[in-house]
């Protein structure tokens, strides 16, 4: 019986580079938390400016809302993409005995989630309200669970396509979806009028933020051994 071809050999980022996206992201994400907080009115104007436009939108296009609104709801919700992060950490353990990044992608999961709503609690800002509401959500707006979470898990996942060295067509590949489920899982929230721009925006890059935290401290943690 053919014994299955050896691992290829784990690809991380340098530490160096790591901590420079890190950091890179750290900045706008704080500086957008000061503006909400201390609700900076030319971003309030602007948020309102888009969140009534596309709110129209909403109210006049009801079969694109309903599309929206499934998507949302099944698709890019955020305890789907939790599943699917959790799919993808089952297979590196059952195939790969890969205990450590499995643990590391549930452990950035996890504090995302409550750092996501250790946010909300703490920011306490209120959601968009409309006379004529197509869609409701619960908890406080800043920032988006929806699009910080797709952004945490899809980013994670592309990251394991890197720590495990698979090819360039793969990871574009994969890279298309994921681009989709973060764009998507963010712009059906404004258009549902669920969410402001900058709730979505804050999602993005605090997600992505909280991914090159947990690259970071891998790669300072382990380099370029194997796992």
């Amino acid at each position: 019986m053919r014994s299955p071809p050896p691992d290829p050999p784990l690809r991380t980022p340098t530490p160096r580079t790591a901590a420079a996206t890190a950091a890179a992201l750290a900045v706008p994400s704080v500086l957008l938390l000061l503006l909400v907080v201390f609700s900076w009115r030319p971003l309030l104007a602007l948020d309102g400016d888009i969140a009534r436009t596309t709110h129209r939108w909403a109210v006049d296009e009801p079969g694109v809302t309903q599309v929206f609104r499934v998507l949302t709801d099944w698709v890019w919700d955020p305890w789907t993409m939790r599943a699917l992060g959790a799919l993808v950490v089952l297979r590196l353990v059952r195939r790969r005995s890969a205990w450590w990044p499995a643990l590391w992608v549930t452990a950035a999961c996890v504090l995302g989630t409550v750092a996501q709503q250790s946010l909300k609690a703490a920011v306490g800002r209120a959601r968009p309200v409309w006379p004529d509401p197509v869609d409701s959500a619960h908890y406080a707006a800043f920032p988006s669970g929806h699009a910080m979470t797709a952004t945490v898990v899809c980013g994670l996942l592309l990251w394991l396509l890197q720590l495990y060295g698979a090819g360039r067509t793969l990871r574009r590949t994969a890279l298309a979806p994921a681009v989709v489920c973060v764009v998507g899982a963010g712009l059906t929230r404004v258009w549902l009028g669920v969410h402001w721009p900058s709730d979505v925006l804050g999602g993005w890059l605090l997600g992505a933020l909280v991914v090159a935290l947990a690259v970071m401290t891998h790669a300072r943690l382990f380099g370029s051994e194997r796992t």
